[in-house]
């Protein structure tokens, strides 16, 4: 039997459907087994960083930090056209106000906060809040 492969993605749903396969044995692994890490996406990212990981789920953003160290794989990607990321207000504000607006983003390597970062560099009073705590 080969060593573990260690396998981090996070618990959101599209993510334990694209590993599930894998983690269930119901492909053919070649006698790979996996050592399962699960976490948020923004503590994938960072761990991506220091290559806790064979293999990673990871934002679009820290992708371009570790490519040289990670490749990216042929499927399981989760980035489209008109799908998000949204920025939502319980109050209006103008475009121009961003700059001012308290803004909760879920971390600084994922592809949200590029994506904000690109549509509104101004937007500079972010405070990171994790996807899901244990």
């Amino acid at each position: 039997m080969k060593d573990a492969l260690k396998l981090a993605f996070s618990p959101c749903p599209n993510d334990t459907f694209m590993f599930h396969a894998w983690v269930e044995g119901l492909i053919d692994t070649q006698g790979h087994q996996f050592e399962i890490k699960m976490a948020d996406v923004e503590e994938l990212n960072q761990s991506a960083m220091k290559e806790d990981a064979d293999i990673t789920k990871l934002s679009f953003s820290a992708f371009a930090h570790v490519a040289d160290r990670y490749e990216l794989l042929t499927s399981g990607a989760a980035l489209g056209h008109n799908c998000g990321p949204l920025l939502v207000s319980k109050h209006n504000f103008k475009w121009e106000e961003l700059s001012q607006v308290k803004i909760v983003i879920p971390g600084k390597y994922t592809t949200a906060n590029l994506l904000l970062t690109m549509f509104a560099p101004d937007a500079k009073n972010k405070k990171r809040i994790g996807f899901f705590r244990y």
